[in-house]
């Protein structure tokens, strides 16, 4: 009976508490009066209003004037009707009812309060229950009472549904009572002791009730200790309460302590929550926000005989030297009652039992900070900035629980949240794109501050104090910028990102706009054109092996992105593939003698597949059968042979219709030896049709019609125009009296003008500079029922707001008009593409084909896009985009960033002929620029440029050498300085000039721009020390022969300097070697390309002198393959192909030192074999079964080595 009694003596008395605190806090318990109904109409407001009768002022309950009720203007989810109490009330119940005599109700909405008016939290009526029933007709009442009642101040009805034949409609009332209460607010270092006169005089039991807003996730709300550690604790700790107990066995315990009671979730939020706690003994009841938990301490141990004093909102000083990581609370308690004692209260009036500690106040004042919740994917804010401006600051808090998000974009960098961790990518005009990463886990539902700060040339990234290492400091300064995004932003598709200067990397795309599709996240592979690539779960070898005749399992593939985006992706793109590689032993692809398929794939819409390669799903032919080289004739797959040895096929899927595969499945693998393994390779798709597609508008009078434009209440369009003219039309679409039109008003401005019947109204961005200069910009015109929006390229955006009392419905009829209107007068002169409607791509370059004065396509993308080739790449037109041409710059890559670099190890050089490659050039195209390299030549200028990275004195840079005796050196003398030395008369002594900026050979990378014009040189360090020197030996480089790097012998009569440095050459890495328009690098590392370039040497490619001064190995490949497996269709055997083929003499040696070693080899085997059988013909026929078992376990042990895979290695048995 004693314990059941000591339940029934627990709960009586929890209810004593909540009835002590809700007396207290109230005062009585007839709560129930009306609160709105006394308010003044400005007490009200809505998001918006149908007119100036049905203004929120008239939504009392049972008010009949103005038009009898709130009704919004547009009646969708995103409207609100709010009330301003005017002090914080406690409300107990709500009642709805619809516009008075009409046919306007909500039939369901939320509820939503709010203590200042920035800050709202949702009412939960019950665990997952948000919405609250509504009305059926306008005059009936429908009441709900609030289990549990709150306290605010501002209330927001948000309508859900509403009747589908009216609007919406509302009257409302709110019921409650005003509220009382003491509050106290800590700033997290003060805190409360409250001191006990004397023992309690009733030890059985503790109470604790109390409401707490926290502004910070962790803090101490209560601590009472006792003898030998003995304590009980309550903290928040990361968003949660956990009560922790410590019976006096170990000092005070962790947050992870083993008695540790823990409740809520996220309760940092800064709303109230409510808090009780009872102590009885060793029983403990402990109660959040409704959620009750029991607990019973281990022992006979009572958490009642503790000190008489207990503290709010930290632990004394005299405490902290316990072990305990704890920080003080920040925010605020209300209505802390500690056993009937109001704390507060004596707190405020300095009672002698209170001992106050720091800076406390007795008001709760509003968060400076108010979160911003983001809802969805293509949520985002923008924030101005300031343009032109050479510094940059930005600091914010973030809590997400997805792996993946954009957070911040700027002009020059973007923070993306990646697999839980902050990516910076840094891009800069002229510069190679860097990232840094910081943090790990992000993803917590926990609050994660990041800052950065960028000033000059440099930038600082912090993440919850961790800064984020970025690879060297800025180059030259940065621009600010004048907007700033928050959330979501992304293009349409890798080639966007590419003509924006992106490097490759991980980037989200859009594929339909402002349709209905989320982004996806994939990686863009900058090469000559822009790859897009999709991974999925089953980028790894699989093997499939067979011992008991079951059926096979599939093995299905599950993408980044959803099947819908996916599709969306495929649609655009030009071009599609995937690649699927077969290893197969004894196991067939193709169908059996009787047409049965043994192997198949499943693409996009369910669809089994048997054909093998290419984009002829009728050819059911592998690689190998379509380029007819398949190992047996007979068969169109290698694997089809069925020998019992490995071969390989390798087919490349592109039927677009088809793409991507889901599934694949081999079931060829049941028979003995039977094995087969495959892998699939990510989805590739290549270019975007919607972005080049464009149309040129030739006459005025010439224009492309389209469909009605169907936009009525959200209207969006986005596209690039190129014009010399200074004004036309770019779009037009008219009704009977409303219209929409989009058009270059002047040189410098663009206007979106529109009229739904109330006049027209127009939108206009002006630009400082002329818009009709022959380059492509960029518009986007937006409308909705609130407001007009226009942008052009990256200047500041216009809008104009939507009038409060008008018409909302854009009515057309007409056809669409592109480039002209329908008068045919002030029609667009120039080119048009990427035109998008409301997400939907138009197909320009088709209706172009049969329009007169039309053209499909637009040439001179160059204008706009030829600033992306760096380092002396040249633009060339393409008929969908541009192309970098590297062949005359020192670099290599789509935009020409790519440093070409090479390790030069002891001894070794390249050797560049001019004379060689004049002959060579000067065969295919007599009129190329090398033909200016003739031995007859004189030069009157040049530019040398590289970068260097080294530790080796005296060193050779460069030599360039002429038939006449003349020369131009560049050295590192012994003391690491640089020296530059011109002989430009065989008659005369060449220039010498010290540059002593430094010790050049330090290791660390350093760049030489040397610029002759005549006699004047001009030198530069490093991008930053400049020096100008005059020759006197001479004004003329004559007949130019050859450009040396490394160890050289000569050039003949030079000086004895540039002959000791050339003995001993150079050691370390160069790159960006560039001499006039040669690149003597590029021609001696690019693979299978004939030229003058001759290497000795170890010379190999380094990845960069920035990163590194010594080449890097080659990663060892990770993945598995069946013994002897090589990259290509075939018998597989355990040879390796070649590295490097054009090392002619290196082969030679390796050739015969190998003949050798097997000869040697052989020999010694025929002698062990002959020993062997001596010794087996004189042994007992007993050892046989030995000897074979022996035999057979090689046996296994071969094909195990054969078939042993990588960790990473997926394996199948059937």
């Amino acid at each position: 009976m004693e314990p059941i009694a000591g339940a029934v003596l627990s709960v009586l008395f929890l209810l004593s508490a909540e009835r002590r605190s809700a007396v207290l806090a109230r005062g009585t318990y007839n709560c129930d009066a009306p609160l709105a109904s006394s308010l003044p109409r400005a007490s009200f407001s809505s998001s918006s209003e149908l007119s100036g009768s049905h203004g929120p002022g008239f939504a009392n309950l049972n008010r009949r004037d103005g038009a009898g009720g709130w009704t919004p203007l547009v009646s969708n989810k995103y409207q609100w009707l709010q009330i301003d109490l005017g002090e914080r009330m406690e409300v107990t119940a709500v009642a709805t009812q619809g516009g008075y005599g009409s046919s306007d109700w909500v039939s369901s909405y939320l509820l939503m309060f709010s203590d200042g008016g920035r800050n709202w939290k949702q009412y939960q009526r019950e665990e997952s229950i948000w919405s609250f029933p509504g009305n059926t007709n306008s005059d009936s009442v429908v009441h709900y009472r609030l289990q549990p009642p709150f306290e605010a101040r501002f209330l927001r009805f948000l309508p859900l549904a509403w009747n589908p034949k009216g609007r919406i409609g509302m009257r409302i009332e709110v019921y409650g009572c005003a509220y009382r209460s003491e509050m106290v607010n800590f700033d997290g270092k003060s805190s409360l002791l409250y001191i006990f006169n004397q023992k309690p005089t009733s030890p059985t039991k503790d109470v604790i009730s109390l409401k707490f807003k926290a502004g910070q996730n962790d803090g101490i709300l209560f601590h009472r200790g006792g003898q030998n550690g003995k304590c009980i604790t309550l903290e928040l700790v990361k968003g949660k309460l956990t009560l922790l107990l410590n019976s006096g066995s170990t000092n005070l315990p962790s947050p992870g302590a083993h008695k540790a009671l823990s409740l809520g979730s996220l309760l940092d939020d800064q709303h109230w929550h409510s808090l009780l706690i009872e102590v009885h003994g060793s029983h403990i009841r402990f109660t959040v926000d409704r959620h009750t938990h029991h607990f019973q301490a281990t022992g006979e141990s009572s958490f009642l005989d503790l000190d008489n004093e207990v503290s709010f909102g930290g632990i004394p000083g005299h405490r902290k030297s316990m072990a305990f990581p704890h920080r003080n609370f920040d925010g605020c308690f209300e209505n802390l009652y500690y056993n009937g004692v109001d704390i507060i209260d004596l707190s405020k009036k300095q009672k002698p039992q209170i001992l106050i500690m720091g800076n406390v106040s007795f008001s709760c004042l509003h968060p400076h900070t108010v979160p911003v919740t983001f809802m969805s994917p293509r949520s985002y804010l923008a924030l101005g900035g300031t343009f032109g401006e050479d510094k940059a600051s930005v600091a914010f808090q973030f809590r997400t629980w997805n792996r993946s998000g954009l957070l911040l974009a700027t002009q020059f960098l973007v923070l993306v949240l990646h697999d839980g961790k902050v990516k910076l990518s840094l891009s800069q005009p002229g510069h190679a794109a860097r990232d840094a990463t910081a943090g790990a886990g992000l993803n917590d539902g926990q609050w994660h501050s990041v800052s950065l700060t960028a000033k000059g040339n440099h930038l600082s990234v912090m993440v919850d104090g961790e800064a984020a290492s970025v690879a060297g400091s800025l180059r030259g300064q940065i621009d600010s910028g004048n907007t700033y995004y928050l959330g979501a932003l992304y293009e349409q598709s890798c080639e966007t990102h590419k003509h924006r200067g992106s490097s490759s990397g991980l980037y989200y795309i859009d594929s339909d706009g402002s349709g209905p599709l989320g982004p996806a996240l994939v990686y863009c592979n900058m090469t000559d054109t822009a790859w897009t690539s999709v991974q999925h779960n089953g980028s790894h070898w699989t093997r499939i092996k067979s011992s008991s005749g079951e059926s096979p399992h599939p093995l299905s593939f599950k993408y980044t992105a959803s099947m819908e985006q996916l599709q969306a992706i495929i649609g655009h793109a030009n071009h599609c593939q995937q690649e699927l590689a077969f290893y197969c032993k004894k196991s067939r692809l193709s169908t059996l003698q009787d047409g049965t398929p043994v192997s198949w794939w499943v693409g996009r819409a369910n669809e089994t597949h048997t054909y093998w390669g290419g984009s002829l799903p009728d050819a059911q032919k592998c690689a190998c059968g379509l380029e007819g080289n398949c190992l047996d004739s007979q068969y169109h797959c290698n694997c089809d042979a069925d020998r019992n040895e490995w071969t390989s096929d390798t087919v490349v899927l592109s039927h677009k219709e088809h793409l991507p595969v889901t599934q694949v499945v081999m079931t060829d693998t049941g028979r003995p030896h039977s094995e087969a393994a495959f892998t699939l390779g990510p989805l590739l798709c290549q270019g975007d049709n919607s972005f080049w597609n464009s149309a040129s508008f030739n006459t005025e009078t010439s224009y492309l019609h389209f469909p009605t434009f169907q936009g009525e209440l959200s209207a969006d369009m986005s596209f690039f125009f190129k014009t010399t003219a200074s004004s036309g039309v770019f779009l037009e679409n008219l009704g009977i009296t409303d219209f929409i039109r989009l058009e270059l008003h002047a040189p410098a401005e663009v206007t979106f003008s529109f009229d739904v019947g109330n006049g027209p109204c127009v939108v206009t961005v002006r630009s400082p500079t002329p818009l009709n200069d022959s380059r492509w910009h960029y518009v986007k015109a937006e409308r909705n029922i609130k407001e007009a929006s226009l942008h052009v390229d990256r200047l500041p955006g216009e809008t104009r707001p939507a009038p409060p009392d008008g018409h909302v419905r854009l009515q057309l009829n007409s056809q669409l008009f592109v480039g002209g209107t329908a008068t045919r007068q002030r029609g667009f002169l120039g080119c048009i593409r990427a035109l998008r409607l409301n997400g939907l791509a138009l197909d320009l370059e088709e209706r172009a084909t049969m329009t007169p004065g039309v053209e499909p396509g637009c040439r001179g993308h160059c204008s706009s896009y030829g600033h992306l080739c760096r380092n002396g790449g040249k633009c060339t037109e393409k008929h969908r985009g541009m192309a970098c041409d590297c062949t005359l710059s020192a670099y290599d890559g789509p935009f020409c960033e790519d440093e070409i670099s090479a390790y030069f190890g002891i001894g070794s050089s390249v050797i560049y002929n001019f004379q060689e490659h004049y002959n060579h050039t000067s065969s295919k195209n007599s009129s190329s620029l090398v033909a200016l390299f003739r031995e007859d030549l004189t030069l009157t200028g040049e530019m040398t440029t590289l970068s260097f990275r080294t530790t080796g004195t005296p060193s050779l840079l460069l030599c360039v050498s002429s038939f006449s005796e003349e020369y131009l050196s560049v050295i590192l003398a012994p003391n690491g300085s640089l020296q530059i030395r011109y002989k430009l008369d065989r008659h005369h002594e060449p220039d010498v000039f010290n540059f002593g900026f430094q010790n050049l050979a330090d290791g660390q990378l350093h760049q030489v721009k040397i610029n002759r014009e005549a006699a004047v040189v001009s030198v530069e360090v490093n991008q930053s020390e400049r020096r100008q020197v005059i020759l006197s030996s001479g004004t003329e480089f004559n007949a130019v022969k050859s450009l040396m790097l490394g160890m050289i012998l000569g050039p003949l009569g030079a000086d004895a300097a540039t002959l000791r440095a050339g003995a001993r050459g150079f050691t370390g890495c160069l790159s960006a070697v560039r001499f006039g328009p040669v690149a003597p690098l590029k021609a001696a590392l690019s693979p299978g390309r004939p030229g003058p370039a001759t290497v000795r040497g170890p010379v190999a490619a380094a990845p960069g002198c920035a990163q590194s001064a010594e080449p890097r190995a080659p990663a060892r490949e990770a993945t598995w393959r069946p013994a002897g497996g090589a990259g290509r269709s075939g018998p597989r055997d355990g040879g390796e192909p070649s590295v490097n083929a054009d090392r002619r003499d290196a082969a030679v040696i390796g050739g015969v030192i190998a003949v050798v070693i097997f000869i040697f080899l052989c020999v010694t085997a025929i002698a062990v074999r002959i020993y062997q059988q001596r010794w087996l013909y004189q042994k007992n026929e007993s050892n046989s079964p030995k000897h074979s078992a022996r035999a057979k376990s090689a046996l296994k042990s071969e094909l195990n080595m054969q078939s042993t895979g990588s960790e990473s290695q997926k394996e199948y048995f059937f």
